[in-house]
């Protein structure tokens, strides 16, 4: 068995090979070479062909591939993700800017928190409303939804992330609004808040849908090239 660690960084992608086939049991190989922005999955073909030139394997010969990537946490800290759109709860646009009340540096009062990564006028409501237990006191309003998505659609969004209130404990709203949405945009990268983190607080549950949506486009084109 070969296996090979692949691991993308700012500057250079690190690759290492160890072999456990017959007599190249334990033998070990690394190689690196300069990251490639505008395309990282260059970088890494490039390289995987490289270290199996250089040691006298062929890549089919490869039983596993360790892989891991700075490119999301660089995506989200550059704010080079894709234009991402969010459907919300009637009455819940404005969560992502309140925030909560806990602040890191409590007596800072020039604190800044960096701004959200759905802008407001990318965020729009729906009418449905699922109470904590799960019972839905507001049946979805689905020709508004479809609506507000009309509308998002039109501002050229790439991601959508569907985050409803208490949708941890019936995620059927989101489900269905997913359906619609690709139903209505077969090629939009749509992310649910109960698929993504189905947890309490809407902050904590919202948020991490939303840098889901927003890094997703980017991560399937690379998956989809490597």
């Amino acid at each position: 068995m070969i296996r090979l660690g692949v691991d993308i960084g700012g500057t250079f992608t690190d690759f290492a090979m160890i072999d456990r086939t017959g007599a190249g049991d334990g033998r070990t190989a690394v190689h690196k070479r300069l990251t490639t922005p505008d395309d990282p999955a260059r970088a890494v073909l490039e390289g995987v062909g490289a270290i199996a030139a250089d040691h006298g394997f062929a890549v089919s010969d490869l039983s596993e591939i360790v892989h891991g990537t700075t490119l999301v946490t660089n995506a989200l800290i550059e704010r080079k993700g894709a234009r991402t759109g969010m459907l919300v709860t009637d009455g819940f646009r404005d969560l992502l800017d309140i925030g909560v009340e806990g602040r890191y540096d409590l007596y800072d009062q020039r604190l800044q928190f960096a701004a959200p990564l759905v802008p407001r006028p990318l965020r729009r409501e729906v009418p449905e409303r699922v109470q904590h237990s799960g019972r839905i006191s507001l049946p979805m309003d689905e020709d508004a939804l479809r609506a507000a998505l009309s509308d998002l659609l039109d501002t050229g969004i790439e991601a959508l992330a569907i985050c409803f209130l208490h949708a941890y404990a019936n995620p059927e709203h989101e489900q269905r609004a997913e359906q619609i949405a690709h139903e209505m945009a077969p090629e939009l990268h749509v992310s649910t808040s109960s698929g993504v983190f189905p947890f309490a607080r809407e902050l904590e549950r919202w948020t991490t849908t939303c840098a889901n949506a927003y890094a997703q486009p980017a991560v399937a084109r690379y998956l989809r090239r490597v």
